[in-house]
């Protein structure tokens, strides 16, 4: 059995072929950075256009990569959500489309679930393991125990991580995607320099918080002279993106005793976004 997976979710337009064996018969994943890049965040109109208009070439490319038709396609997937709604329903009713007129299933697959199920088929991991979920609108702890069997054991209280690298990157006019410039800026930083709060770190549950690791940058880059200074801005990144890896690990920490705890016979420790 072959499957077609379309993937529509936020700012990339991708396709894959997997077949009932997991394996990746073909992968193609379409950046829309410069797209969005002088707005300085994904704007979720110019997403779904972006995705109107490549979708069906990075379907095509796929079937080419894999070396096959889609008369050797036995069932489409389309990510259901949650994600921008412009674009997901750019990718469901492709989707439903081919499905339709091939006369194949349809199957929506939950945008988490498929972060939380990827390491089977990129590394082979066996269940139950436990997730770190990292992502721009996401991040949770969850212990994943088969498929449709997870349970949450942490989540944000307010913003995710990868947003707030976003917002850490505007703040000091680096541009979009924030993460890697702001993980570039740091690499010539000093992270003592300033003293930013490490989100929930010594609290005994799973649960994250980085809304006011974010306030507190603010009110750094306000301190500052205007613009700020590459080296501040160095440091600066550099002192987010370790109370950020604080908080991450602080959490990981005790999720994974937990783990052990239920789980005795142990299982991989997944980060994945």
């Amino acid at each position: 059995m072959i499957v077609l997976g379309i993937e529509t979710s936020c700012d990339e337009t991708a396709a894959a072929l997997v077949d009932d064996q997991r394996r990746i018969l073909a992968n193609v994943v379409l950046s829309q950075i410069e797209e969005h890049a002088p707005y300085g965040g994904v704007v979720p109109e110019v997403a779904a256009r972006a995705h109107l208009a490549y979708l069906d070439g990075v379907v095509r490319r796929a079937l080419d990569e894999a070396g096959i038709g889609l008369d050797a396609v036995d069932g489409i997937a389309a990510t259901a959500g949650p994600g921008l709604i412009g674009g997901v329903a750019v990718g469901v009713m492709t989707a439903k489309g081919i499905a339709a007129a091939r006369g194949l299933p349809f199957l929506g697959v939950n945008h988490l679930e498929g972060h939380a199920l990827t390491a089977r088929l990129t590394d082979g991991v066996e269940f139950p393991y436990l997730l770190l979920l990292v992502s721009g609108g996401h991040c949770q702890l969850l212990c994943v125990e088969g498929v449709g069997q997870y349970r949450r054991w942490g989540t944000t209280i307010d913003d995710a991580v990868g947003e707030a690298f976003d917002k850490v990157a505007k703040m000091l006019g680096l541009g979009h995607p924030g993460g890697p410039l702001v993980e570039a800026a740091a690499r010539q930083g000093d992270p003592k320099r300033f003293a930013l709060p490490r989100p929930m770190v010594g609290r005994p549950d799973c649960d994250f918080s980085f809304s006011g690791l974010k306030t507190a940058v603010r009110r750094a880059v306000a301190g500052l002279p205007q613009p700020p200074a590459e080296q501040d801005i160095a440091d600066l990144c550099a002192a987010f993106q370790e109370s950020v890896a604080a908080s991450l690990a602080d959490r990981a920490k005790r999720a994974i005793a937990r783990f052990r705890a239920e789980h005795p016979a142990g299982g991989a420790f997944v980060v994945a976004g």
